[in-house]
């Protein structure tokens, strides 16, 4: 304990130096004694002036190795959570946004995000990050081209709209269309599974789900992604598709009108993820009691005969009685061919 108190006034005391080379010093220092131990962020975080110091310090201009450092040693404290609070306050936040919206260098906008979002994990802060503008900041920086910090943006994003104020900020600020955006322009499926990850949580709400809906071919879009490779994209799409079926007929009728739509849910049912094949399996759900004969004609006949087939009832066309068929085994499973 003595000795990182010695180790932590040495590094502040040469970070006050005019000499570059004693601020280096001092910065490496403070992160490599914050990096790992929570007691020492503790220590820094007590003493007079070093807060001040960092942010300060972090605003450079003359040097972007400075200003890296600086950020690393608040991200550090900010693992705490007993320092979450006090570091989110409006003055740090607002830098924060302003050096995510730099275009000078990617490298500190990957920092800015983190922390943001570290701070944020704190959901006493959250609601400060849409006061001050930091969604509105994230949706313009992930609207630009694709950037090695463009992942930050998208999971401190993912973090703030866990509240709902910061949703309806989001919606307003057309999050919806630059995320769908993104999917459909991303070769990267780990950003297109984050964006509809953060679709998901927007549909949590009516302004949310309202933009969806207002999308164009937002049913179709989301039965291509099902169609994909990329597993957490598919699980997204699967919960928006749930979403969207919970509030629109429209929205179902959309899907059973598009013939793959049956196979590709099925499919997803028994080869996704956990996660995918839960979601597969309440989709197929919501078919089997929607009012298919009234709402979709012949079409509804089709879909009902084909879900009655996945469910082990083997309908018998020449107008006889259902016959309840078992089940066969994996490898010996076969769907009928239906005329649509």
């Amino acid at each position: 304990m003595a000795r990182a108190r010695e180790a932590i006034a040495e590094s502040l005391s040469e970070l006050q130096s005019e000499y570059h080379e004693n601020q280096q010093k001092g910065l490496l220092t403070l992160v490599s004694i914050t990096k790992v131990s929570p007691q020492n962020r503790n220590l820094l975080a007590q003493a007079d002036g070093a807060i001040s110091t960092l942010l300060n310090l972090s605003m450079s201009a003359y040097s972007t190795n400075t200003q890296l450092l600086a950020l690393s040693i608040l991200f550090n404290l900010s693992l705490n959570p007993n320092l979450k609070q006090s570091l989110a306050d409006m003055d740090k936040i607002l830098f924060l946004n302003s050096v995510i919206l730099s275009y000078t260098s990617a490298e500190p906008s990957r920092l800015a995000a983190s922390l943001l979002c570290s701070l944020a994990m704190l959901d006493k802060n959250k609601a400060k990050f849409g006061v001050a503008g930091t969604v509105e900041a994230l949706i313009k920086a992930i609207s630009r081209p694709r950037g090695p910090a463009s992942h930050h943006f998208l999971s401190t994003l993912s973090e703030l709209v866990q509240f709902h104020g910061n949703c309806t900020v989001a919606v307003h600020a057309r999050a919806v269309p630059v995320l769908i955006k993104l999917v459909e322009n991303s070769d990267c499926g780990d950003l297109a599974g984050t964006s509809l990850s953060i679709l998901c949580l927007l549909a949590r709400f009516e302004e949310g789900l309202t933009a969806l809906k207002e999308s164009d071919r937002i049913v179709p879009f989301m039965i291509e992604i099902l169609k994909g490779k990329c597993m957490l994209s598919k699980e997204g799409a699967a919960d928006i598709l749930l979403r969207l079926f919970d509030e629109s007929e429209e929205c179902i009728r959309d899907a059973v009108r598009l013939p793959e739509f049956l196979s590709v849910v099925a499919d997803l049912s028994v080869r996704g993820s956990v996660r995918a094949r839960e979601k597969a399996s309440l989709l197929m759900k919501k078919l089997m009691e929607a009012n298919l004969d009234i709402v979709y004609g012949d079409t509804g006949n089709t879909t009902a005969t084909y879900l009655q087939w996945t469910k082990g009832v083997k309908p018998n066309l020449m107008g006889d009685p259902c016959e309840i068929v078992k089940p066969k085994l994996m490898g010996d499973f076969s769907y009928p061919t239906l005329a649509m």
